[in-house]
């Protein structure tokens, strides 16, 4: 069974508070991006556990670790299933706050739940999800949606972006999340989320922020200029996708952009 796996970007990112539990309540709207995407290959083996080939973009990772890997294991001590192989071919650039590993990891939950007709729900699969990361869980439902907790509750949202056009940019270099949440400041939100997104687009640069971007693109040069970039040739709105360091920006017309060598592209339009 094949899926494709797309990624998301996050509109506004605030960093709320931090918690007990080390994580933090954050406030985003997660988007997807249809036409990025990651395909998966699950299908059944006479053995039993997790094979993982790779395929596409080499991943830095221990197999054992790959959050694909981890969905399955999450699956078989929940369930009776056998051996399963998992074909990752990877196209979605890693360490770009694009949330490319966590849509992987669904697509794995939701294959390996159509192969072995387990018939999980949609809300358990949720849950599911949400035990490995705090934004896998939006990839099961896979719409626009404002985000909070640490990224696993959400709300449908409607975001008025059909026709635009999206491209998204990557420097050849990544950002931990370690490394992002070291320099942020957690601080209550002065304003909904939601209602700033009600604007029109061309006045989210005003009020839609995402709290990684000071300390990361100070110590980041590349990602800054990238969403310079974005605004000098025409976006009506850029941001730094999560932690970085993959930055988008939001356009009324395909962009033609001119971007450093060794920087990932991609343009889409909003459907």
């Amino acid at each position: 069974m094949q899926y494709r796996a797309n990624c998301k970007i996050n509109i506004g990112l605030r960093v709320v508070r931090k918690r007990r539990d080390g994580y933090h309540d954050l406030q985003t709207v997660m988007f997807p991006v249809r036409g990025l995407y990651d395909v998966i290959d699950v299908e059944r083996t006479a053995g039993s556990g997790a094979e993982l080939v790779g395929r596409g973009i080499v991943v830095d990772c221990k197999a054992e670790d790959n959050l694909c890997v981890r969905a399955y294991d999450l699956m078989r001590s929940r369930y009776d299933i056998g051996g399963v192989r998992i074909t990752l071919d990877k196209r979605i650039p890693f360490g770009a706050g694009l949330g490319g590993g966590s849509a992987d990891a669904t697509a794995v939950l939701i294959g390996i739940n159509d192969l072995f007709g387990l018939r999980v729900g949609h809300d358990e699969m949720i849950d599911l999800a949400a035990q490995l990361g705090s934004d896998t869980a939006f990839f099961v439902r896979n719409t626009p949606q404002y985000c909070t907790g640490r990224g696993e509750i959400m709300e449908p949202v409607e975001l008025p972006l059909g026709g635009y056009w999206l491209a998204v940019a990557k420097p050849d270099e990544g950002v931990s999340t370690r490394e992002a949440y070291s320099g942020v400041e957690p601080h209550e939100a002065s304003s909904d989320l939601r209602c700033d997104l009600r604007l029109p687009v061309d006045r989210w640069c005003d009020v839609v922020v995402n709290d990684f971007e000071p300390h990361v693109m100070e110590a980041h040069p590349r990602i800054a200029a990238l969403k310079r970039l974005m605004y000098d040739n025409g976006a009506l709105y850029a941001s730094m996708s999560g932690s970085g360091s993959a930055v988008f920006g939001i356009f009324a017309d395909r962009p033609d952009l001119t971007v450093p060598d060794s920087t990932f592209v991609h343009c889409e339009r909003v459907g």
